[in-house]
């Protein structure tokens, strides 16, 4: 069966996120990066307010509707503290954890990041990137992931840069990414930056000295289940961004996430690994991962994804879930172990059967 042109979307210019505001702390406006920052969103046409301290305060809503678009239309640029640059383990992705900003800016149905991080859902960037680079090279060498594990240890030491953010996403307002890119590049060492994303373009990407020690895995899923990722790019254009970058030298990969069982996923699942072989063929020397994740969900995370989006028809139906502990105490939501063995069996025979050259480095 031939595969689907591009949509006209998807060939279109990629539409850039635009804050409406731009909230700058005092510290933040101490380092050039953050003024940088400002500058650019200012230049897009954003309000940018520059504020007489570091806290951030919310504005009140009496709608908590209209506080979650407020939120979602307001970039921070602030100072990242000590502690949040000490640096925390991230199995079963990487070795290491480090953080451009945190939040983002899309409307994902099943955003992970709903319970996870307290206050109004505010994409926060951090103006001190050379300080939080700085602290990476003390943890060459060591680390739970790929640093001890005989098939991963020839991608050196891991440092995963999109836990808490879409760095992707925001670079055209922030280029902390391209620095991230250019600090591994120069980094004469076993080492590999890793983020993953929902956007396309990839274009500040390109051309940096990356030295192949960055891996740039694209999330992906199958169609029936994109639209409920708003505010991100179209399929097409994040598997055209992945292409591009292989060809650019960088290692790539492939975040399929969160996995369900939609009606007649096999289908939709089998569609999704066609295109991004049609995507990835012919260029040279690809290295390309897989990373096989499916949907679970908390308590707490049901609730803010409840209110954020009253209407949705995502499953969150806790009596056709197992329930589990996470290693902290809490209760998590996944699918039965027959669904999971099923899901399980057949992505991999479909992953191996259209992309036999990716290495899967986990299912979860």
């Amino acid at each position: 069966m031939p595969l689907p042109s591009p949509s006209p979307a998807a060939a279109s210019p990629p539409r850039l996120w635009r804050p409406q505001r731009v909230l700058v702390t005092r510290a933040a406006r101490g380092f050039a990066h953050g003024r940088a920052i400002a500058e650019r969103a200012a230049a897009l046409g954003a309000e940018v307010v520059e504020l007489a301290g570091d806290r951030l305060v919310a504005p009140k809503h009496d709608d908590p509707r209209a506080a979650y678009r407020a939120a979602k239309g307001t970039l921070a640029v602030v100072v990242a503290p000590p502690s949040k640059r000490r640096l925390q383990p991230i199995p079963p992705s990487a070795d290491w954890r480090f953080d451009l900003a945190e939040g983002c800016h899309a409307h994902c149905q099943y955003c992970y990041l709903a319970g996870s991080l307290s206050g109004p859902p505010i994409t926060r960037v951090y103006a001190n990137v050379d300080e939080i680079l700085a602290v990476l090279p003390a943890h060459l060498g060591s680390g739970g992931v790929t640093s001890v594990s005989p098939e991963r240890a020839h991608e050196g030491t891991t440092f995963e840069g999109s836990c808490y953010a879409d760095p992707l996403g925001i670079e055209h307002l922030t280029g902390s990414l391209s620095e991230a890119v250019r600090f591994f590049g120069r980094w004469d060492a076993p080492v590999q930056l890793r983020f993953t994303s929902k956007f396309g373009d990839v274009s500040p990407l390109i051309g940096l000295p990356h030295g192949r020690r960055v891996r740039v895995r694209m999330s992906v899923n199958a169609q029936a289940l994109i639209r409920f990722e708003g505010g991100t790019s179209p399929l097409q254009a994040r598997l055209d961004g992945l292409a591009r970058l292989a060809r650019d030298g960088y290692r790539v990969g492939l975040t399929v996430a969160p996995i369900q069982p939609f009606a007649d996923w096999p289908a939709g699942y089998d569609d999704l690994f066609a295109r991004i072989a049609a995507a990835l063929a012919g260029i040279p020397d690809l290295d390309l991962t897989a990373e096989l994740i499916t949907h679970r969900f908390t308590p707490g995370s049901k609730t803010v994804l409840r209110d954020w989006y009253p209407g949705s028809d995502l499953d969150l139906d806790e009596a056709a879930r197992t329930r589990k502990l996470t290693k902290f105490g809490s209760t998590k939501y996944v699918f039965p172990a027959e669904t999971m063995r099923t899901l399980r069996a057949s992505l991999t025979e479909m992953l191996g059967r259209h992309l036999p050259m990716a290495r899967v480095l986990y299912w979860t």
